[in-house]
């Protein structure tokens, strides 16, 4: 175990090393010279020259890398070009928006998911669970944004249950402001995940149902239900968390969009709108931080299962 975990160390690694590489380049071919934005439509091509020798854009790109990942390793990401504040500075204090809504959404994404999923399964042959699986389909097809759209549309709008945008200017120090302000977000993503999730856990429920210590269980006199939920739920719960981990990749994506749609000061939203500024230090630290989240759940997700399942673990070993 301890050389797998040694082993996929080294591949997060290798990854988290390849992905900030893609990044680099990536922001290096978008078209606009950052020099020219920063000085503005009327800056001088003599501004615009001291800019870039300021800025460091005149350095070849490995040299621009190497100095960008050793201040990344240091802790130190770089300033922002627009506000002239530390990307780290900046990253935390959107963090305190975003890691509340992953939460949250993934938080509704399971309550969702598992009881439809596993009532789909056992209602496998029956209208409503035939109904429940066309149903979780229809909604995982459906864009994020479009759900956030019509939940705006009906809950803020015609019910004025919740607020249509925006987040406290107090931030968590009011609590209950905060956390409700999160809510309708967080129901929008955790809705269309939930959906996804859902298949998965009705897949996993019926590969359950035809294991034979269930069979067996329900041969002892348990009826079908008691004997998944007795004997059968430790499998499924097992397929659940590996899938979760696929899930996070959805919820990041779906926070950068819904950020931007109820206006809240996160790290999506601050990404849309630095990407469109040009603010080179902030959208690589962005993406950068965005990529490592979803390559440690992964990685966490995956300890936890073959420390939990132990017929990994045995191949592990």
């Amino acid at each position: 175990m301890i050389r797998y975990i040694l082993t996929r160390s080294a591949l997060l690694t290798g990854g988290l090393i390849v992905a900030s590489l893609l990044i680099f380049l990536a922001l290096r071919v978008l078209p606009g010279d950052v020099a020219q934005v920063i000085a503005g439509a009327e800056g001088t091509p003599e501004q615009v020259a001291q800019l870039r020798e300021e800025l460091g854009l005149n350095e070849p790109l490995p040299v621009q890398y190497f100095s960008w990942i050793g201040g990344v390793v240091t802790g130190d990401m770089g300033t922002s070009l627009i506000t002239n504040t530390k990307v780290v500075d900046e990253l935390l204090e959107k963090a305190e928006v975003t890691i509340p809504l992953g939460l949250m959404a993934m938080g509704v994404a399971l309550v969702i998911a598992v009881p439809l999923g596993i009532l789909s399964a056992l209602r496998r042959n029956k209208m409503s669970g035939t109904a429940l699986s066309v149903g979780a389909q229809g909604v995982a097809a459906v864009p994020v944004i479009w759900a956030g759209m019509v939940l705006i549309l009906v809950f803020s709008l015609w019910l004025g249950w919740f607020r249509a945008q925006g987040f406290p200017r107090a931030g968590w120090e009011k609590p209950g402001d905060a956390f409700m302000a999160l809510v309708l977000p967080a129901i929008t993503i955790g809705i269309v995940e939930g959906a996804v999730l859902m298949r998965f856990v009705r897949s996993a429920t019926l590969d359950a149902v035809t294991r034979d210590f269930v069979r067996t269980a329900a041969a002892k006199g348990l009826t079908r239900t008691q004997a998944l939920l007795r004997h059968g739920l430790p499998s499924v719960g097992l397929s659940i968390i590996t899938v979760l981990g696929l899930q996070v990749a959805g919820i990041v994506v779906g926070a950068v969009v819904i950020e931007k749609l109820f206006n809240l000061p996160g790290i999506g939203r601050m990404l849309i709108d630095d990407v469109g500024a040009r603010d080179l230090p902030l959208v690589q630290g962005e993406l950068l931080v965005l990529t490592a989240v979803v390559l440690l759940i992964g990685f966490a997700v995956d300890i936890v299962h073959r420390i939990l399942d132990p017929r990994l673990r045995e191949a592990s070993e």
